[in-house]
């Protein structure tokens, strides 16, 4: 199945200092990185909450950065204001390339997600897209294979390790060099275990991003968790979302006592 991915935005990042850019602000080792997948890399404040997950892609001498369009107004000034004399151009070049989602289908070209998912970055006016299905598809696929996501609702509410870029570094490198927020990410690694982490839930109730989980036997002052994706399937909604990890099994409810049941999905054992 393949899916237009039109809720993603694309920056360009060239120049001789790009690679050297990128290293010094996002979480993962850009150095590592290959022409043929994406590297999952968490831009964070300096609390070391996430302002936006990147899907980047070396193309060449530049790179791609992909994200959800709704965080390109508060991303790129933020990105250029820390370019100072490095030579370093971003471009938006969203309305110049479509974004296609490959889901259980290898095709050369596409950079490598997981085992399931890849993207293929095309010029626009060679994209035939007219018939290609909804995202619903996609969406299910990620939630499946538990690929996170963070989106305006959600920007500068979660740090790296409640969405489990931690874990076999898939999203942060604790051996590379300093990054905004890095001191706090790192903290959180080497002192003690993550108490949110990342988990699929299920529910029949309607859900929308941003929305908090609830668990009455929580006595956490804050929710107890957050929805960061959903897509409805048949009659259900299915969702990824933060929780804590003591209550993973207990009863949850959205945004109080009152709201749906949420039930986990137990396929991240």
């Amino acid at each position: 199945m393949i899916c237009n991915l039109i809720d993603r935005a694309l920056l360009k990042l060239s120049g001789t200092d790009a690679e050297n850019f990128l290293q010094a602000q996002l979480s993962n080792d850009i150095t590592k990185l290959d022409e043929n997948r994406v590297q999952l890399s968490a831009y964070c404040q300096h609390q070391g909450k996430i302002l936006a997950l990147f899907w980047v892609m070396r193309n060449g001498n530049d790179f791609l950065l992909s994200f959800p369009s709704d965080l390109v107004e508060s991303l790129m000034p933020r990105l250029k204001m820390f370019v100072l004399m490095s030579d370093v151009v971003i471009d938006d070049i969203s309305n110049e390339y479509t974004q296609i989602g490959h889901i259980d289908s290898a095709i050369d070209g596409a950079y490598f997600i997981n085992p399931r998912l890849s993207v293929e970055v095309i010029k626009s006016d060679d994209a035939n897209i007219i018939d290609l299905p909804p995202m619903d598809g996609w969406v299910k696929a990620c939630i499946e294979t538990a690929l996170p996501e963070v989106a305006l609702a959600t920007t500068e509410l979660l740090v790296p390790q409640m969405l489990n870029l931690d874990i076999d570094e898939i999203g942060v490198n604790f051996s590379k060099g300093c990054y905004p927020g890095q001191e706090v990410v790192a903290r959180l690694h080497y002192l003690g275990k993550a108490k949110r982490r990342l988990f699929a839930f299920k529910s029949a109730t309607l859900l929308a991003i941003g929305d908090s989980l609830y668990c009455e036997s929580s006595k956490s002052a804050k929710a107890s968790g957050i929805v960061v994706s959903l897509v409805k399937y048949d009659s259900e909604f299915l969702c990824l979302a933060t929780l804590e990890v003591v209550h993973k099994d207990d009863r949850i409810t959205l945004n109080g006592t009152e709201g749906g049941v949420l039930t986990r999905i137990k396929n991240d054992e």
